[in-house]
């Protein structure tokens, strides 16, 4: 008996595998969120390390103090070419841009009518000479009568009266030779003067330079009666130009000779140029009870890029300060809400250390050996007084009072008598003390340098004072700074700051 027929086998079927999207999409959601949680936490971090305070930190860098103006390139010298001499113009040798030599012929006028006076006054002359001929003969018979009837007259051969009349007659054909000679000077000297005419029909260029304007065509004619007429100006040596600058009066008292100069052109709006303070000049001018001062400003053109007459946009840099300690403006406006809290957790108040500015003073003065050590001396004798100071300030205060700083109590601080110190004074005290600190430094210097010095020790004297705030520990804490040059943005400032401090510019709202 067969067996019945197995089913056939039935292959097995594929497994599924699982879908990976589900599981990058989770692993990306999770690192997203681990990402998001670290910047939150370090921006609740930063904020709590921040704290209520709004920073900014003192730098070192370069301070540049500019002021804007705008002005005229032109150049150097302008000649204006005119004529003496009336008349018609035959030839104009020369066309606008043309570059002309002292001397060349650049125009001609109708010369005609001074050749022919010329040729009349030669005739004149001429005429002239005949006439002092016949004086001279005249003369000559007149001497030789007077001389007979004189020896006639001394042997009483002729009356007295005959005589005379020869003595008379002599006299006569003198002023006569006399006349015909001043007659030949006269007619020469006009002929002179009409040859000098004639010689002013070819007009020539006074200078080197290039023709700017031409102001005659040939056949035009020009008359010369009251004033000369302008026939061509010219422009010497467009290879050194200058611009005249319009300087407000606030800003006239900053701009002195040889300061630097940049300025651009519309004309070439993507290159800047350089020039120099060459002349401030005293001429005020009034527009709109607005009152400006001309400034000269002397420009290289070797290149032939710059053209006269052009709209100058320039900064006259004024100061430059570089390495210098800045921080943001912003810094120096901030006033705390307890002042006085921040005032009492101040360190020793007083000028600072001064030794950097002092030393930066001397820079420019190229000091031999025995100057520097002049020099180092007096700084290193501020220096340990300075440490003195400082240490007296760290001593317990009598009755909660502030140590005096280096120099005394600066300005916008209180005297001991509660009285506000007065700046004036304590700046001539501040100028004392350091002419008597460096005396024996300033008897090493010549003259020029003794100059410098004076004007430099003034500055620093001079030095506007103002308090800012330190972030120490989390509390402000008020430094009193020497203020500086000031870009708009940043400003200079020394004094009891170091670079890095963190400067107060402001709180932050509440929560």
């Amino acid at each position: 008996m067969s067996q019945p027929a197995s089913p056939p086998a039935r292959s097995p079927r594929p497994r599924r595998r699982p879908a990976r999207w589900p599981r990058i999409v989770a692993a990306l959601a999770a690192l997203a969120l681990a990402v998001a949680g670290a910047w939150w936490f370090q921006q609740r971090r930063a904020a709590a390390d921040e704290g209520q305070w709004r920073t900014a930190a003192v730098e070192r860098g370069d301070i540049r103090v500019a002021i804007s103006a705008t002005g005229t390139l032109s150049a150097i010298s302008t000649v204006i070419v005119g004529s003496q001499i009336s008349g018609q113009v035959t030839d104009v040798l020369v066309d606008y841009n043309d570059p002309v030599e002292q001397g060349q012929v650049i125009a001609r006028i109708d010369p005609s009518t001074y050749q022919a006076q010329i040729e009349q006054g030669n005739a004149q002359v001429a005429a002239a000479r005949a006439s002092l001929a016949q004086a001279e003969a005249t003369l000559a018979n007149a001497e030789l009568d007077y001389r007979r009837k004189a020896d006639l007259g001394e042997r009483q051969l002729v009356a007295r009266a005959d005589v005379d009349l020869a003595r008379a007659a002599l006299e006569q054909a003198r002023a006569q030779r006399d006349s015909a000679r001043a007659q030949i000077v006269q007619q020469t000297a006009a002929t002179r003067t009409t040859q000098v005419n004639l010689e002013r029909t070819v007009i020539r260029s006074p200078v080197d330079g290039v023709v700017l304007v031409r102001n005659i065509e040939p056949g035009q004619t020009v008359a010369a009666s009251l004033q000369a007429p302008e026939l061509f100006t010219i422009a010497e040596d467009l290879g050194q130009m200058q611009i005249e600058l319009e300087v407000d009066e606030a800003d006239i008292g900053q701009v002195e000779v040889g300061q630097r100069v940049s300025f651009t052109v519309d004309a070439f709006p993507d290159r800047q140029f350089r020039g120099e303070v060459r002349q401030v000049r005293l001429s005020a001018t009034n527009t709109n009870n607005v009152i400006t001062y001309p400034v000269v400003v002397a420009v290289d053109n070797s290149d032939g890029t710059l053209l006269p007459g052009l709209t100058v946009n320039a900064e006259i840099e004024v100061s430059r300060r570089d390495g210098v300690l800045k921080v943001s403006n912003a810094a120096l406006r901030y006033r705390p809400a307890d002042a006085q809290a921040a005032g009492a957790a101040a360190g020793p108040r007083g000028g600072g250390d001064l030794s950097a500015d002092f030393a930066r003073a001397a820079e420019p003065l190229a000091l031999s050996p025995a100057q520097r050590a002049e020099l180092d001396a007096a700084l290193a004798a501020i220096g340990e007084r300075a440490a003195a100071r400082q240490q007296a300030a760290a001593q317990p205060q009598g009755q909660g009072a502030a140590a005096p700083g280096i120099f005394g109590p600066g300005p916008g601080m209180r005297a001991p008598g509660g009285a506000a110190a007065d700046s004036g004074q304590m700046r001539q005290r501040m100028l004392q003390r350091f002419q008597q600190d460096f005396a024996a430094f300033r008897d090493s210097l010549d003259e020029d340098q003794r100059a410098q010095w004076d004007r430099a020790l003034n500055a620093i004297a001079s030095a506007r004072r103002a308090p800012v705030y330190k972030l120490v520990d989390g509390r402000p804490r008020m430094a009193m700074v020497r203020i500086g040059a000031s870009d708009g943005s940043s400003t200079e400032i020394a004094g009891d700051i170091a670079e890095g401090d963190l400067l107060i510019t402001g709180e932050r709202a509440a929560p």
